[in-house]
Order: C-alpha cells, then structure tokens, then sequence
C-alpha cells in the first residue's frame, strides 16, 4: 500500500499514521470499460487509484457527456459526496484495468480526526479541483474546440511524460473520449486532429497522438 503515502492526502503522515488509514482500506478491483459508481448512486467513498486510470464524467437528460477529470494512479476522486452526504455528482468508469482503494465515509472521519494534516491537504485538493472546474466552465463557453483540443493533447502529454517517460506522447485516448473531454461532437475532433496533423503539429500513428510541435500546440491555447 505504498501508494497511500505517494496521495497528497496522507503523504505527511508517520508509518503509524500510515497504518491507521491502512486498517480502513478496502480495495477494489475492475475491468476496463466497468463502472466503478454511477451518478446519483450513494457513495461508497473516497477513492484513491493504485494502477490504471479512470474517467469522470457528467451525463445529460439526452445522453451527451462531459469528462470532467481523467485520474491515474496516485490521484483521488469522489469526495464530495463524502463530505456533503449527499449521491455521487458523477459517473466514474475505468478506461484500463484499474485497481483502486476505498475509504468509506466513517473511515475518513475516523482518519481526519486523528490527523487534522488530512483534512488541511482536502481543503488543498478541493481548491484545485474547484479552479479545474472554473477554468473548464470558462473554456466551453468562449474557447474554439481546436483550442480546447490543443490543451487537452498537452495535458495529456505531461501526464503521460510523468507517469512513463514518454515526452509529447499523451495516453491513448479515443476520438470519442476527446470529443467528451473537448465538449463536442466525435466528427469536429476528427477534423480537429486532422486539421493538426496536416500542419505537422501532431501525428497519428497507431491509434497514438504524438505531439511533433509542442510549441505551437502551446500558441493555440
């Protein structure tokens, strides 16, 4: 359970500390392309991502989504719902073999009152998830999908360059998967990327987007 102290949650803590929050862990396990919990379901608890990686998304009344989050390993999700009482505010779907661990509502509480660290890194957290939030409001509603795109691909690559090596080499992502993320229509990220790939910005190469020109990826945010 190395990876509790990798989470910027528990990072701060002793190994005594460390086993407190282990003797509350349970863990979970699930395939590609499963649900790990849908919107408006009760929530099981704070999730925190072993291996693999998970999508968080909002889906409307006529079907259409929206990613709000791509985690990977190290990274948490669901805590709202944690805090607040209230269902999960979103749909979190494993895009590989995921493997993660959960801490239900009481073991967090449990965890906050003998740590009061953990409840100052939440603050920490729910303030950076709240200025994503923000930025991606702003984003949808007066940035061109090919900006929005170009944003995406660099984030992507950056994640990808921290977690393999692999500098301009975003993980693999589907068209549809950028479409949700972008806001837009499969169709207008196809010609997106297309439109990149003729000016020598990208390149599609086995179902991968590597970034050639990062520099101007960068100049059409």
């Amino acid at each position: 359970m190395d990876i509790l102290k990798k989470t910027e949650y528990f990072s701060a803590l002793s190994e005594p500390e460390l086993d407190f929050v282990r003797a509350r862990v349970v863990e979970k396990r699930v395939k590609r392309g499963e649900l790990l919990f849908l919107e408006g379901e009760p929530c099981a608890g704070l999730h925190l991502i072993v291996s693999g990686r998970v999508r968080v998304f909002k889906t409307s009344a006529e079907g259409k989504e929206q990613v709000l989050a791509l985690m990977q390993a190290g990274q948490s999700f669901n805590e709202v719902p944690l805090l607040d009482g209230g269902l999960n505010p979103a749909t979190a779907e494993a895009l590989e073999d995921t493997h993660v661990y959960v801490l239900s509502k009481e073991s967090m509480a449990q965890i906050i009152c003998a740590q009061p660290s953990v409840a100052l890194a939440m603050l920490r957290i729910f303030a950076a998830r709240l200025r994503h939030l923000s930025v991606l409001v702003e984003e949808l509603s007066f940035k061109h999908v090919t900006s929005r795109l170009a944003k995406i691909l660099l984030e992507q690559a950056r994640q990808s360059s921290a977690e393999h090596g692999e500098a301009h080499a975003p993980h693999r992502v589907t068209q549809q998967e950028l479409a949700a993320m972008v806001g837009t229509a499969r169709e207008v990220v196809a010609r997106a990327l297309k439109n990149l790939e003729k000016q020598g910005v990208i390149k599609v190469a086995r179902q991968r987007i590597v970034i050639v020109n990062p520099k101007e990826l960068e100049r059409l945010i």
